[in-house]
This record gives C-alpha cells, sequence and structure tokens, in this order.
C-alpha cells in the first residue's frame, strides 16, 4: 500500500469519526436557541427559553431527557421551534428512565408552550411523551400568561396561543402518555397530519384541539381511546379569523368513553366553527359526531362520507341519527346492528374493552385487501392548504390529497 494511500484512509476515517460525534448537553434551565445536533442526548434540568426572535432547531436522533419530574418543566417558545426527526430517527422529548411511570398517564412535565409572540412551529418525525404537568403558581407558563395562565391546570404537550399570523405543521409524529390534550392550538396556519395519538387524556382532554383563529387542515391522524374526543373544533376566544377547518381521513377508536358526558365522543363541535369532515373512519366510539346545539357550529359546516362502526349495540345506538347533538351525513355509512360494516383492520381485536387506553404496538389498523372501507369516500372537496401551502424555516408544506379510502391508513 503507497503512502498516499494511507494518508487517504487515515483522512476518510478521520472525517468519518468527527461525522459521528455528537454533541451532548446538560441544562440548567434558561435561555437557549441554535442547533442541536444530530443524535446528541439533551439532558434538561430546568426549565427553557426560546427567546423571542430567536429558533431552535433540533435535528433527527437527538433525544431532549427531561431529569426532573417534580418541577413540571415547561419549554416556553417565544421565538421559533423546528423538531426535525425523520422516520427511522425520530427527535424523541421523554423523561429519565429512572423517572419513568408505570402510571399510563403520570404527568411528569409540562409540554411545549408557545406564546403570542412564536411564529413558526415546526413538529416532524417527534415521539412527545409523559407531558400534563399540572401547573402551579410558580409555574413559568402561569407567569408569563402563556396557555391559562393560572394555577391548577393540566398542562397539554403543545400549546401554540394567540398569534393569528403563525405557522404551525405537527406532521408524521407521536404523542403518548399524555394527562391532558396532546395539542391545543390558538390560532395561525395550521396542518396536523400523518400522526398518531394514544393513551391520552386521564381525566378529560382531546386530541386535537383547535380554537379561534385557527386555519387548519387535519387529516390521516390515527388517535385510539382519547379520554374525550379526537377532534374539538371551536371558535371560542377573542380572535379573528374564524376557525375553520378541514378535518378528513383520520381514524378515530374507542373515543370517549373514559369521560362519559355529553361530550366525550369522537369529533365535537361548537361555538360558531366552520367545520368541513370527509371520509372519518369512527370505531367503537362513544358517540358520532357531535354539533352542540347550545352553542352550534356555523351553519355552513359540513359532515358526510363518514364510516362508522360498532361492536356493540350500544355503539351503534349512539351514532344514529337523533341522538342528541349527533349529525349525520346523506352519504355516511353506518349500519342499524351491532358489528355491520367491519371495516376489516390487518391486526385490531375489535372486542377490545371501549374503555381500555393502553396501545399494543402489534395493531395494525391498516384495512384489508377485501375491506369495505377502501372506496366510496369523497374526493372532490377544497382544502385550506393544498396549494399555497404553509411555509416554515424555508420550506413550504401542503395539505395530502384526500383519498378515496375512509380512514387515515387504506392497505398496505
Amino acid at each position: 500500500m503507497s503512502i498516499i494511500t494511507m494518508v487517504a484512509i487515515i483522512l476518510v476515517t478521520s472525517c468519518q469519526k468527527e461525522d459521528e460525534k455528537t454533541k451532548d448537553l446538560t441544562l440548567t434551565g434558561g435561555e437557549v436557541e441554535g442547533i442541536w445536533e444530530r443524535n446528541s442526548t439533551i439532558t434538561v434540568n430546568g426549565h427553557l427559553i426560546i427567546p423571542e426572535g430567536k429558533s431552535l432547531t433540533i435535528e433527527d436522533g437527538v433525544k431532549v431527557i427531561i431529569n426532573d419530574t417534580t418541577l413540571g418543566i415547561e419549554i416556553l417558545v417565544y421565538g421559533n421551534l423546528y423538531s426535525k426527526g425523520t422516520a427511522t430517527n425520530p427527535v424523541v422529548f421523554t423523561v429519565a428512565d429512572n423517572l419513568k411511570n408505570p402510571k399510563a398517564f403520570p404527568r411528569l412535565w409540562g409540554g411545549i408552550l408557545c406564546g403570542p409572540t412564536s411564529k413558526e412551529l415546526l413538529i416532524d418525525n417527534t415521539i412527545i411523551e409523559y407531558a400534563g404537568f399540572v401547573t402551579t403558581e410558580e409555574s413559568p407558563s402561569v407567569k408569563a400568561g402563556f396557555f391559562k395562565g393560572s394555577a391548577g391546570e393540566g398542562l397539554p404537550a403543545i400549546n401554540f396561543k394567540n398569534n393569528v399570523d403563525g405557522k404551525v405543521v405537527i406532521i408524521n409524529s407521536t404523542f403518548r402518555y399524555l394527562g391532558e390534550d396532546a395539542m391545543y392550538l390558538e390560532g395561525g396556519d395550521i396542518i396536523v397530519a400523518n400522526n398518531t395519538i394514544y393513551t391520552q387524556g386521564e381525566t378529560g382532554g382531546d386530541a386535537i384541539n383547535l380554537k379561534a383563529g385557527c386555519i387548519a387542515d387535519v387529516c390521516f391522524n390515527l388517535v385510539y381511546s382519547p379520554n374525550t374526543n379526537a377532534l374539538k373544533l371551536s371558535n371560542s376566544g377573542d380572535r379573528t379569523p374564524q376557525c375553520h377547518v378541514v378535518g378528513y381521513n383520520n381514524t378515530i377508536v374507542n373515543a370517549g368513553w373514559r369521560r362519559p358526558t355529553v361530550k366525550g365522543g369522537s369529533i365535537w363541535l361548537e361555538s360558531g366553527v366552520y367545520a368541513e369532515l370527509w371520509n372519518n373512519l369512527i370505531v367503537n366510539c362513544r358517540f358520532g359526531i357531535k354539533n352542540n346545539a347550545k352553542d352550534p357550529a356555523d351553519e355552513r359546516s359540513t359532515y358526510d362520507y363518514t364510516y362508522y362502526y360498532g361492536y356493540t349495540q350500544e355503539c351503534v345506538d349512539n351514532f344514529q341519527d337523533g341522538v342528541k347533538d349527533v349529525v349525520r351525513g346523506a352519504h355516511d355509512i353506518a349500519g342499524t346492528q351491532a358489528k355491520d360494516n367491519d371495516p376489516l383492520f390487518e391486526n385490531y381485536p375489535l372486542s377490545t374493552d371501549v374503555n381500555n387506553a393502553s396501545f399494543n404496538n402489534s395493531w395494525d389498523f391498516h384495512l384489508k385487501p377485501n375491506s369495505p372501507a377502501l372506496s366510496g369516500a369523497k374526493t372532490d372537496f377544497s382544502r385550506n392548504f393544498s396549494s399555497k401551502g404553509i411555509t416554515i424555516n424555508g420550506k413550504t408544506y401542503y395539505s395530502p390529497e384526500p383519498k378515496s379510502y375512509f380512514g387515515a391508513l387504506g392497505s398496505k
């Protein structure tokens, strides 16, 4: 081997080792910005703040470990946050292994809370778990007036507050083991797509909760056993524009049973929201889509081409037209007897207890090739972000095209 060849090998090896190095950090709290580099571990021992006008980018494979579960650690975003995982190397927000609690809803840290000056939020291929801490008078979010600005509130995993000019994209991510809502969004241009949400909401809480000021496309999400609703859509809040949500091709299973009130169901509409709902697959939920008669949605709202299934007669009875607040479309697929219209999931026992909140990762909610839910859905409707998209950090995101099957996943 020549000297030149040996030098070349040494240089390549050296470069490879340099590329493989990670910059692990231990943070006691305070302000953060810049880049958390690929595959690094960030240990967090105190509340973090992304200052106004600054940005934090989290690269793929970063593991953010909350290392104190007594403080209710919060990440307050006055600036911008970009969490950029990949399908094979996601970003993970979790707690230290020795602090994990076997309870389904342990509420071990606060969450990611964006204030009115936050302009851009990207959550892509990111796992967020164990959030939902209940605020105290000492919580930074209470002192800053973030979220609801008061003590005694269970925090959502993500809150985007009062910036109707903000940009929010939450895609390809997993939310689990949460004490409250997965996301509580109060304004902005929004895409929520291709997410999986399960084991969410201890005594209340909705998976996806949108308020006044939101213009959103919500689609291709799998939501399993939310405490109350998979989607709560409302125009409540003193903001314009009117909340307008196009919600389509979502799969919702076992919703609402753990909060046996009138609001616990599948999708809940209220307070003048303008909602357009299509192609949603609703399985073993406590109620069908509901429009609050006391404070209803905008009369332009539509809800059609919904595919319903109930393993028990109680499930089936509760999505029938005439049930209090339940609204039905002319093209819904909905039987009148238990087990009518089996969607034929690849691997999910439809007899599973409707109160079950535990998720089995071997389950597969794709549809079998002979599923009746593979055809008949609607595709010729408008979306908010089909052509103009949402540009975040220089990249434009578009809402996915609707599919002719019902639900989020189709066949393999």
